[in-house]
C-alpha cells in the first residue's frame, strides 16, 4: 500500500525537502501552504491522506487551528513541525489532536522514522475487525440486536420475545448479577411476587437452547442467593 502524505508549510523549502526525503522512502505527497488549502486538500482527498505533515506557525490559520478542524472530521495521524520547542507548546499541540511534535530543524532520519511510526500504528488499528454496536459477542454466541436474532456458532437459535429480552439485558451487562427480582421488573415492566418462578423458568429454556450442556452453563451463570448473570 502506498500512503499519501500532506505536508502543510508556508515555507517553501522546507515543503520541497520533506517532499524529497518523504518520497526516496516510496511515499506520495501533496503540499499546502496555509491551513485553509490544506483543508481544501483534505476535503477533495478524504481518506485517501494517510498522514498529516503541519507546521504550527503559519499566518492566518495556525497550525493548532487547522489541526481542529481537521479533528472534527478525520482521525489520520498529525504529526507537527514546529520551531517552538518549549514544554507547553508540545502540550498544546498533542491537546489539539495531534500524534506526535518534532522540532524544528529537524533530522530527515528522525522525521521518517516518526512517520513510519504513525503509519504502523494507524494501519493496525484501522485493520482491527470492529464489532458493529448491534452485535453482542460472547466466545461462540452472537446476539444481534437489530434482528433480535441469536448465533450459537454459525447456528441460529430461535428464542421467544421474553426469553431474548432476559439475554439481552445479562449480556449487555456482562459480569453484573442480576437477582430475579431485577429480571422480572426489567423485563415484564411489573412489580415482580416472591412465589412468581417466571424467571427461573425462562432461564431455563435459555439455557436448554444457547448451552451445550444446560446441567453446566457456560454463558448464563447462577450466583447462588443472588441471581444470575454472563
Amino acid at each position: 500500500m502506498t500512503h499519501t502524505i500532506l505536508i502543510v508549510d508556508d515555507d517553501e523549502h522546507i515543503r520541497k525537502v520533506t517532499a524529497i526525503y518523504l518520497e526516496n522512502e516510496g511515499y506520495q505527497t501533496i503540499k499546502a501552504t496555509n491551513g485553509n488549502e490544506a483543508l481544501s486538500l483534505i476535503e477533495q482527498h478524504g481518506e485517501g491522506i494517510s498522514l498529516v505533515l503541519l507546521d504550527v506557525m503559519m499566518p492566518g490559520m495556525t497550525g493548532i487551528e487547522t489541526c481542529l478542524k481537521i479533528r472534527e472530521l478525520y482521525t489520520m495521524p498529525i504529526i507537527f513541525l514546529s520551531a517552538k520547542s518549549e514544554d507547553m507548546d508540545k502540550i498544546q499541540g498533542l491537546a489539539s489532536g495531534a500524534d506526535d511534535y518534532v522540532t524544528k530543524p529537524f533530522n530527515a532520519l528522525e522525521l521518517l522514522a516518526r512517520v513510519k511510526s504513525q503509519l504502523r500504528r494507524s494501519t493496525k488499528y484501522s485493520a482491527a475487525p470492529s464489532t458493529p454496536k448491534n452485535l453482542i459477542e460472547i466466545g461462540a454466541l452472537t446476539i444481534n440486536t437489530d434482528t433480535r436474532q441469536v448465533f450459537v456458532g454459525q447456528t441460529e437459535t430461535r428464542l421467544t420475545p421474553k426469553e431474548f429480552d432476559i439475554l439481552e439485558l445479562l449480556a449487555r451487562n456482562k459480569g453484573m448479577v442480576f437477582s430475579i427480582e431485577k429480571i422480572y421488573e426489567r423485563v415484564w415492566g411489573e412489580q415482580y411476587f416472591g412465589s412468581d418462578n417466571t424467571v427461573m423458568v425462562h432461564i431455563t429454556k435459555i439455557r436448554d437452547k444457547i448451552e451445550e450442556n444446560p446441567k453446566k452453563p457456560i454463558y448464563i451463570k447462577t450466583v447462588w442467593g443472588v441471581g444470575y448473570k454472563i
